[in-house]
Order: structure tokens, then C-alpha cells, then sequence
């Protein structure tokens, strides 16, 4: 029978897993957790060099990013039952080192074939690393300094992926593309060494693998993941590729909860979605995906194709939202047993959404205290949210239960990421092409006096051409920026909603002293 998790206990103020030195661990933990939420954007910046040196096409150099992305994905379910079975020592080292290795060669590559075999390989090897890093900031503090340590662990989260377009695209300018894998050696190994020394293990567990809902649940996610990944290109659902995706990822999920369900042996612990605090983490993680990660990866192509900036001042515009995170999580961290936590996620999603609606006012014209303020206003809403959510999610599951849930937290992050980039830039490209399509038609003599486009072009020749030229290039910056407008008022919208409705759920109180927890 399915085991139902009890939504509160008693619990004592000491960690689950005593080690030596838990603040020079923490260190390490968070040395591995920075390159690998790095790895989620750093070469978004540098593919159109990979393109160059390994001889691909538009179409194929995609894959850099999209099998990485699929192999997380996949092997994400499975990482609670290898924790469980093979220890949680050993699976994290041999994930970390097989991160740093696999690293090496994706930048020694010389080739498509072993770019994307190496992305593949290197992707399984971080499936392991954010839910498992997670979980051991969790295992090695006590109740009454785990909000401090996922406070930390929180800021790598958030702000690694927003850093990442900013030093791809520095060492990619300063040194070359390759760099943007190597620098992961210089932060891996030494906290390699640390891990090896410090790092203690769970209890081995002889549990199961459900291997019929591992296989149904992975198709689901692969099939999701690539029909997100090529809808735009393949113009969606008139493609009868992303029609077989489409049916693949509902079927087999449909199979998955039914199997889920009526099994006596689930490929996760039935019970972890009947408690409130866990449903009420899990539900808003998709949405923290959405306005993190998708916000994260359009805006630095917005800074640079529509105003113009590199990759370092596009990164430099990027920082202030790091830095708003870092304040919020801290002062959270500190008020947290104080306060409702609905009531900070609904004051960050609100601040996030009001932040969007900044973002939708901007012009063309503009400098950049505008682009500055409105990202550090965007980081101190993540931050208030993020912090909440977590704790509320983890403080009232059992230890035994800590691997399961945070793969599952760091799954729904990543696929609310997968969607939301996929539904932006879907809205961006249509807005784009309609916006320019109503300002092109209205260049005509009649709206021009004096000025018929076509005798203008053949008097003047092939400078009429080129002036014309130049005047489609404008009109397609200012269809792309309306697009992005559009695109931001939307995003604000959405979650706004989803600030109210977090206030359907019932009171969130989350008392870390050690003596209890209230849920």
C-alpha cells in the first residue's frame, strides 16, 4: 500500500547526518551547485562559435542545448531510488566526478557527434547534482539552521543561471568557446576533494524500482521536452512531429498517474502529494521555473538584438536581479518562524509580477537606470518566494523522503523553465511578425506625401535599395520590442494570478527552533 506522510512531528534540533566541519562542506556542496546551474545557460552565448568550429548547421547546433537538457530531464525520476540503492556518498561523487569529466571533453570536442554524445552524458551526470545538493544542505544542518542553509543554497539557484550569459560570453570574447566547459575544473576539482573527505551517506535502502512508471514517466518528459524545444521552428501543431510528441507526453503520463495510483510499488512515494506543504512547493516551482528561467534566457537576447549591448554589458544589466535575490533570501531566512509563508509568496509574486509591468513600459530610447531598477525590484520578489516555498516544502518531510521530493522540485523548475521559454518565444516571434507586417503595410505613398517608395528605389538605384533596407532593419527592432512588451505584460498577468492564488491554500507557519514544526 502507498505510505502516507505525516504533515507535521515533533522533530530535534540536530542534523540527519552528523559530519566534521558542516560549514567547509556547505562550501563544497555550493562550489558543485554553481557549475552545474552554470551549465544550464553559459554557452546559450557561445553556440554561433561552436557552430563555426564543428562544422554544423543552425539547425543541428541546437542540440548542444537540447540534449543536455533531455538528459537531465530523464534521469531526474530515477535519481531518489540510485540515492536510495547505491548509497548517497557514492552516487554523488561519481556524479560530481563524472560532471567534471564529461566537462573536459564536451570542451575538447571536435565534432557534432561527440558534442552532443558528451552534453547527453554530462546532462545525466547533473540530473544528479541539483536535487541531491539540495537535499544534503538539508541532511547536514539541524531544523533550526536549514532556512539559513537553503537560504545559500537558494542564491547559487537563482543567480548561477543568471550569471551564466555574462561570463559565456567574457570567455568566449577574452578566450575561446571551449573555455565555457573548462571552467568548470578550476571550481570542480578542489571541491571534489573536499566531498571525498567530508561528505557523509544516507542508510542504503533495499527499495524497488518501479521500472514500468521510470519508463512511462521518462517518455512523458522526453516527448514534452522536444516538442517544447522545436514547437517555434516547426511551426507547432500543423508539424505532425510535434503532433506525435504531443500525444506521446499525454499518453504516457495519463499511464504514469493511473499506474501511480493502483501499484503497490510507485516509482515515488505516493503520500509526498498529500502533504499540503510539499503540494503547495511543488505546484509553485512550475510557476518560479516560468518567471525565473524563461525570464532569465529571453531577456539577455533582447539586451543585445534589440539595444544593442555585448555579452559583458548584457550580463552587467543582469546583475542587479542577482542582487535582489541575495537580500531577500537573507532577510527571509531570519523571519521565516515568524511569518504566515503564504503571505511572503504572495508578497513576492506580486513584487515579481509589478517588476514585469515595469518591464512592459520600456521604450527604445531609453538608459539603463530603467532596465537596472526593474531587475533589482524582479530579484527581490524571486528571493521572497524562493525561500518560502522550499522550506514549506521540505521541513515537513520525513528525512527518508528528502532525495524524492527534491528531484521532484527540481524537475517541476525545470520543465515550468522549459515552458515558459517556449511560450515566450513563441509570443515574441508571432507578435514580431504581426507588429511588422501592420508597420510595413502602412509605408505607402498615400501615408508618406510626397514620397512614393517604389519610384524613390528606382531613382536612386542601389542607394534607394539599401535605405529601404535600413528602414526594414528599424522596423524590425520596434516589432521585436513591441513583441517583448507584449510578451511582459502578459508574464505580469499570469503572475499576479498565481499571487492570489496562493492565498487558497491553507496557513503555512514553519517554526525551525528544534522543539517544533507547524504546517
Amino acid at each position: 500500500m502507498s505510505e502516507s506522510i505525516p504533515a507535521s512531528k515533533p522533530v530535534e534540533d540536530r542534523a540527519t547526518l552528523e559530519t566534521r566541519h558542516t560549514g567547509l562542506l556547505m562550501t563544497a556542496v555550493m562550489g558543485v551547485s554553481i557549475i552545474q546551474f552554470l551549465d544550464a545557460t553559459i554557452a546559450n552565448v557561445a553556440l554561433p562559435h561552436m557552430q563555426a568550429s564543428l562544422g554544423a548547421s543552425l539547425d543541428t547546433i541546437a542540440w548542444v542545448l537540447t540534449s543536455y537538457i533531455i538528459a537531465t530531464v530523464l534521469m531526474t525520476p530515477a535519481v531518489g531510488w540510485i540515492s536510495d540503492r547505491l548509497g548517497s556518498r557514492r552516487v554523488f561523487l561519481w556524479a560530481v566526478t563524472g560532471f567534471l569529466l564529461t566537462s573536459m571533453l564536451c570542451g575538447a570536442a571536435t565534432s557534432m557527434f561527440e558534442m552532443v554524445l558528451f552534453r547527453v552524458l554530462q546532462g545525466f551526470c547533473a540530473a544528479f547534482i541539483g536535487p541531491m545538493s539540495q537535499t544534503i544542505m538539508y541532511d547536514i544542518n539541524p531544523p533550526s539552521k536549514q532556512p539559513r542553509a537553503v537560504a545559500i543554497w537558494g542564491m547559487v539557484v537563482m543567480v548561477a543561471p543568471i550569471c551564466g550569459p555574462m561570463l559565456g560570453g567574457l570567455l568566449t570574447e577574452s578566450l575561446n568557446w571551449r573555455w565555457v566547459f573548462y571552467v568548470n575544473l578550476p571550481i570542480g576539482i578542489p571541491t571534489l576533494a573536499v566531498l571525498f573527505w567530508l561528505l557523509p551517506s544516507r542508510p542504503q535502502s533495499e527499495r524497488r524500482l518501479d521500472r514500468f512508471g521510470f519508463v512511462m514517466l521518462a517518455l512523458a518528459l522526453v516527448s514534452l521536452q522536444l516538442m517544447l524545444d522545436r514547437g517555434q521552428s516547426k511551426d507547432w501543431f500543423s508539424s505532425p512531429e510535434i503532433l506525435i510528441e504531443l500525444l506521446l507526453a499525454l499518453g504516457a503520463f495519463w499511464v504514469f498517474f493511473t499506474h501511480t495510483l493502483t501499484t503497490n510499488n510507485p516509482l515515488f512515494p505516493a503520500g509526498l502529494l498529500r502533504n499540503p506543504g510539499f503540494l503547495a512547493g511543488f505546484v509553485f516551482m512550475f510557476v518560479l521555473g516560468v518567471a525565473n528561467i524563461a525570464i532569465a534566457s529571453v531577456q539577455p537576447i533582447m539586451f543585445q538584438n534589440v539595444y544593442g549591448y555585448g555579452p559583458w554589458d548584457t550580463g552587467l544589466l543582469l546583475m542587479p536581479r542577482g542582487i535582489g535575490v541575495i537580500i531577500t533570501m537573507t532577510i527571509v531566512a531570519r523571519i521565516m518562524d515568524k511569518v504566515d509563508a503564504r503571505y511572503l509568496m504572495v508578497l513576492g509574486f506580486g513584487v515579481a509580477s509589478f517588476a514585469l509591468w515595469m518591464m512592459s513600459q520600456w521604450a527604445l530610447e531609453m538608459g539603463r537606470g530603467p532596465i537596472l531598477l526593474a531587475g533589482f525590484i524582479q530579484g527581490l520578489g524571486l528571493g521572497l518566494t524562493f525561500m518560502p516555498m522550499n522550506v514549506a516544502a521540505f521541513m515537513s518531510l520525513e528525512p527518508r523522503y528528502r532525495p524524492d521530493g527534491s528531484s521532484l522540485l527540481n524537475l517541476m523548475r525545470s520543465v515550468g523553465g522549459s515552458f515558459g521559454i517556449s511560450l515566450m518565444v513563441t509570443y515574441i516571434s508571432r507578435n514580431t511578425q504581426t507588429s511588422h507586417a501592420d508597420m510595413a503595410g502602412a509605408i505607402t505613398h498615400t501615408s508618406l506625401p510626397g514620397v512614393d517608395p517604389q519610384v524613390f528605389t528606382d531613382r536612386l538605384g542601389v542607394y534607394g535599395s539599401a535605405l529601404w533596407q535600413l528602414a526594414d532593419l528599424e522596423i524590425t527592432r520596434q516589432s521585436l520590442m513591441i513583441a517583448y512588451l507584449d510578451n511582459f505584460y502578459l508574464m505580469a498577468i499570469l503572475v499576479m494570478v498565481v499571487a492570489l492564488g496562493t492565498l487558497l491554500f491553507k496557513p503555512i507557519r514553519i517554526r525551525t527552533d528544534g522543539q517544533e514544526q507547524q504546517l
